[in-house]
């Protein structure tokens, strides 16, 4: 017995939804979609599963021929199956999100796809449901950094606590206590603080900081509580 018999064949696709931070604001990363339907229209990136390929394997091939990046923070997200969200074949899409350093030197976009960065708060219309795909990756990344460290993968290896607070307050649109933060991000004991300042955001300059790798794996699943009931901002 080579099929089941009787039942309904569709395609499995995976769209990468993918994050980036250049120091200042909160970014996806976008495609023109090259073939019809919706052609020249803004995309995620994204491809069908190849026959051989599990799921995570299809999403890390699709990632690497977009951006030259192996080895990135990368999260199944959720199924979106609705029977006619392609108008040409009925299509479920497994969707990751990866979170990624804009300047990080192994980034290299492939020109074949005519990718941008665009900024989170002026996101075009995009095709199908990856509106959608994009606010429920956004909602579950909210929720997630506010109990584990996971933003620090959108920052360089060397950083300022004012950086880090601006990377926050892009994710979680709102404005935070400087103090506070401060306080309670140092408090994490996921940080070493280098020797010296970044002088170019104020005249006293501002000390960087790196992140404990041993620490930050240790804790990657502890509850940090960074941000206190995201739910409610």
């Amino acid at each position: 017995m080579k099929r089941y018999s009787g039942q309904t064949r569709m395609l499995v696709a995976t769209d990468c939804i993918i994050f980036g931070f250049d120091g200042q604001e909160l970014k996806l990363l976008l495609i023109k979609r090259g073939f019809e339907p919706e052609k020249n229209k803004w995309s995620l990136m994204g491809g069908f599963v190849r026959e051989n390929e599990g799921f995570e394997t299809a999403a890390a091939r699709i990632l690497h021929s977009l951006t030259g990046l192996k080895d990135v923070y990368m999260e199944q997200l959720y199924a979106f199956g609705e029977p006619h969200r392609d108008p040409v074949e009925r299509t479920v899409s497994i969707a990751y999100f990866t979170l990624l350093d804009i300047h990080q030197s192994g980034l290299q976009l492939s020109n074949d796809f005519h990718a941008e960065w665009i900024p989170l708060r002026k996101l075009p219309a995009l095709i199908f449901d990856h509106r959608r795909m994009v606010q429920t990756a956004l909602d579950r990344i909210r929720y997630k950094a506010a109990i584990h460290p996971l933003l620090f993968e959108l920052l360089p290896p060397k950083f300022t606590i004012p950086q880090l607070q601006i990377l926050y307050e892009a994710v979680y649109d709102v404005i935070f206590d400087k103090r506070n933060f401060s306080r309670k991000v140092l408090s994490t004991g996921l940080l070493i603080k280098q020797k010296d300042k970044d002088k170019l955001s104020s005249r006293r300059g501002a000390f960087y900081y790196k992140l404990d790798k041993r620490r930050y794996n240790a804790k990657f699943h502890a509850f940090l509580n960074f941000v206190a009931d995201p739910g409610k901002l």
